[in-house]
Parts: C-alpha cells; structure tokens; sequence
C-alpha cells in the first residue's frame, strides 16, 4: 500500500477542468498575426495587416480597418521593419509616389527568406512624395500569367500617407 494522500477528486476537477479548457482554447485559437513596423521623420506607426492568410492560402483573415497612416515629408526616407515571421517567407515593398505632377508605382526586389527583417526605402528624387506603400508577404502558392511564374500574397500591411505640406498649399 501506498503512503501517499487520497485523492481529493472533487478538487482535482476544479483544477484540472479550466486548465484542460484553457488549453485547448489556446490550441484552437488563431495564430497571432504579425504587425509590420514604418518609420519616417522621427515619428513610428505599427501596422497590422489588412490580409493574411496561412502559408497555402486556404484560410485568410482580412481587416480593411488596418490601414496604417504616417507622415512623410517629400524626399524623407522611410524604414520598414518586418517580424521574424515575414522575413522567413520572401516579401517585398510596393509604393506608389509623386514626382513633377506624375504618379509612378514601383516596388523594391523580392527579399529572399531570412535575408533581411528591413528595408529602407529611398524615393529617386528629393521632391518625390511617397503616397502608399504596401509590406507583401509572399505564400507558398504559385500562378502563372503571361508575364510567367509569380507567387500569391499572402499578407499585406497598408501604409498610407499623411503629406501635411500638399494639405497646407
């Protein structure tokens, strides 16, 4: 025989029930999704994303509510910073901006995985004014278009912005 005390099975249920809940919540829940960091001109926006999705696209969350909004003087480098989860995916920043009254849309190369978690983007001119930019993660899935073979984003962090001196003149 044992020396060990009885179990006291009613108390036993009363911890072992919320934990055993809280643990399978937890395992049900939802992965948290990475936010992707801007910084220009002194100032920093966090940014969650708008879309994400698992790595084979089949289950995605989406919030248009996301859309981050920063400050950028015309010329001022911006600095993005990606978590540890987009770096290990390939991504790439797409932006559209102003110059001499034109809008040109481009987009930086497609950072291999874990080749970088930053990137600063320098627009070609001092009066160039930056006017979105858009942090694309890339999944696992590929298409094919006549322009070749291409990946399928994955997520997209948002950033919009705020020029004070266009609102001002």
């Amino acid at each position: 025989m044992s020396d060990a005390p009885p179990v006291n099975r009613s108390r036993l249920a009363r911890v072992a029930v919320p934990l055993l809940a809280g643990l399978a919540l937890a395992g049900c829940a939802a992965p948290a999704i990475p936010g992707v960091s801007v910084y220009s001109s002194r100032e920093m926006v966090r940014i969650d994303p708008v879309q994400h999705c698992d790595v084979q696209l089949t289950e995605c969350q989406d919030d248009e509510s996301a859309v981050g909004v920063l400050e950028v003087p015309p010329g001022a480098p911006v600095q993005i910073s990606v978590p540890v989860e987009v770096s290990e995916t390939p991504w790439q920043v797409a932006f559209r901006y102003r110059l001499d009254g034109e809008v040109i849309d481009a987009r930086s190369e497609v950072f291999a995985p874990h080749e970088r978690l930053a990137y600063t983007l320098r627009l070609p001119d001092d009066s160039a004014q930056l006017e979105a930019l858009e942090v694309q993660q890339f999944g696992a899935a590929l298409v094919q278009d006549q322009n070749g073979v291409g990946f399928v984003t994955r997520g997209i962090w948002v950033l919009s912005v705020d020029d004070r001196d266009s609102l001002d003149s």
